[in-house]
């Protein structure tokens, strides 16, 4: 195949943004106590990291969390995960840096996640540390997927816009349930049954940001 020719599929499958667990890693930003009774739509947001975080468990997605200055905005916030023991599992970097993509967290995906090229982002707050990590991922060449009910700020002009300004800089906006349909990709993956059950679970807690997609 010419250069030209792999150049133009390379560009074809980042337009798409197709996922798959094998080259997908999901980045949990910030989700902190502190944080919690200041961020807009807070219970979603957290509600959705659970989400994510047992579709990342069932499918076997490495995790990655950040905390910003812990000792002022304290620890990431338990509920994020439906089991303590994931969360005690799951590397969690320390951060004054806005982005996520501190050397540390760099240095532990080319360690670790080599073959991770295609990243699932949710966390607070959306037009600060999430836009600043997405944009430093897709300047790095990644394919970056914001779970739009899982990242929110304290004021919804901000997450609105930071929306906005992650799509035009090429991030794909996707939700928790489409994320995790796409990874499936088919009803007769291994994991389908353990992952539908995490759907209907999911299903059941209100989503406050639907009423934001109905006014």
């Amino acid at each position: 195949m010419s250069k030209m020719a792999t150049t133009a599929v390379t560009t074809a499958r980042r337009m798409v943004g197709k996922l798959s667990p094998e080259t997908s890693c999901m980045l949990l930003c910030d989700i902190q106590e502190r944080f919690r009774p200041l961020i807009y739509k807070t219970d979603t947001v957290v509600q959705t990291a659970q989400f994510m975080t047992s579709v990342a468990s069932a499918l076997d997605i490495p995790i990655v969390a950040t905390q910003q200055y812990t000792k002022v905005f304290g620890p990431t916030v338990t509920d994020c995960f439906a089991e303590a023991s994931d969360l005690e599992k799951t590397p969690v970097f320390e951060k004054k840096r806005f982005s996520m993509m501190t050397d540390e967290v760099k240095a532990h995906l080319a360690s670790n996640h080599k073959g991770c090229s295609s990243f699932l982002l949710f966390g607070i707050e959306a037009h600060v540390c999430v836009q600043q990590t997405a944009l430093d991922l897709l300047e790095m060449g990644h394919d970056v997927h914001v779970i739009v009910d899982g990242v929110s700020s304290q004021q919804a002009i901000d997450r609105e816009i930071a929306l906005q300004r992650m799509a035009q800089a090429g991030a794909f906006l996707t939700t928790a349930q489409s994320s995790a349909f796409m990874l499936l990709s088919s009803a007769e993956h291994p994991n389908f049954k353990s992952v539908s059950k995490l759907v209907v679970e999911h299903m059941k807690v209100k989503n406050e940001f639907n009423d934001i997609a109905t006014e």
